[in-house]
């Protein structure tokens, strides 16, 4: 309610109480409660600002946090696109570079100088967390752009190689002679018949009695028929160093004969049991210069750089053959 006035009155000598309106005791009160209403308010805003913040500094914290997130997420992308950089590098080494008789880049030619002095200290003014996380961020980007780009001159290297190998290429082994699974790898291996370990020198691919069994590259059949353990074989002279070999044939494609030439993916013989061995598969070997080689290296025609590693992986995993 309003505080009670008084007016005098001269004509009766007297001070009378001053008489508000309905009307106006309503406004009088309604006045008084919007002025406390807007002090409380400004109170409690001075308050919310000093511990929570303003509404734009809230609002920033909200995307710092989202800019932090993100940043993580980025990270592990980064981790990952690293290792896929990491296997090309490597597939390029001990694949292309190999068969094409060139040196393999080194490691540390591939980090092309990274590392040294703190390049990006300017993030040193952000929080531990954030400036940690961002110049880890720059700094294996920036390495990454660099062994990109040396990569990038190692294929091109490779490819000016193989224009001005072609007919080398052509006659080197470098497609798989089967569709089948790799089940055993090239190295020492237990034997399942004569129950010892011993040297495996080619790839055991998993074949059913039947199964169609190509040439790796251009050649000319040297050796076709039956060979000791190996049973039915078949042997091509690919020059160039390069011989191979397919064992445990159940049977010769026609027409195939020492002396005929062939060409990569021509149809030869048939997968199955011949010689010694647990049961059905395809035996393949490759010779370079009269030396057995790991035919694992030389399946890069026809697989991505994920199969590659699939394959290999399973290759080593077996310590068992099948012959």
């Amino acid at each position: 309610m309003p505080q009670q006035y008084f007016y005098y009155d001269e004509d009766s000598c007297t001070f009378n109480p001053v008489e508000y309106r309905s009307f106006e005791k309503i406004i009088y009160t309604a006045s008084l409660l919007i002025l406390c209403g807007l002090v409380l308010s400004g109170i409690g805003i001075t308050a919310l600002s000093h511990f929570a913040g303003t509404p734009s500094e809230i609002a920033l914290k909200a995307e710092n946090k989202e800019l932090l997130d993100q940043l993580t997420i980025t990270k592990s992308k980064i981790v990952l696109f690293d290792k896929q950089l990491a296997a090309l590098a490597k597939n390029d080494n001990e694949i292309y570079r190999t068969v094409l008789g060139t040196e393999p880049i080194t490691y540390d030619e591939r980090l092309a100088g990274t590392g040294g002095a703190d390049v990006f200290s300017n993030f040193d003014i952000f929080k531990d967390e954030s400036a940690t996380l961002l110049k880890w961020t720059a700094s294996n980007l920036e390495s990454m752009e660099r062994k990109i780009a040396i990569q990038q001159l190692s294929f091109e290297e490779i490819k000016n190689l193989y224009n001005k190998n072609k007919l080398k290429l052509a006659h080197i082994p470098a497609i798989r002679p089967i569709k089948g699974v790799i089940i055993s790898g090239y190295g020492l291996r237990f034997h399942p018949v004569y129950r010892f370990k011993r040297p495996h020198v080619g790839l055991d691919f998993r074949a059913k009695v039947g199964e169609s069994v190509y040439a790796t590259g251009d050649g000319v059949i040297k050796f076709s028929g039956k060979k000791g353990t190996y049973g039915n074989l078949i042997k091509i002279n690919h020059s160039f160093g390069y011989e191979t070999r397919y064992a445990h044939l159940s049977a010769f494609a026609k027409g195939i004969r020492p002396g005929k030439k062939i060409k990569r993916g021509d149809l030869i013989g048939y997968t199955g049991k011949s010689g010694v061995v647990e049961g059905p598969h395809l035996h393949y070997e490759i010779i370079q210069q009269g030396k057995a080689i790991d035919p694992i290296q030389y399946l890069f025609a026809d697989l991505s750089p994920e199969e590659y590693n699939q394959f290999k992986k399973l290759a080593e995993q077996n310590p068992s053959s099948m012959d």
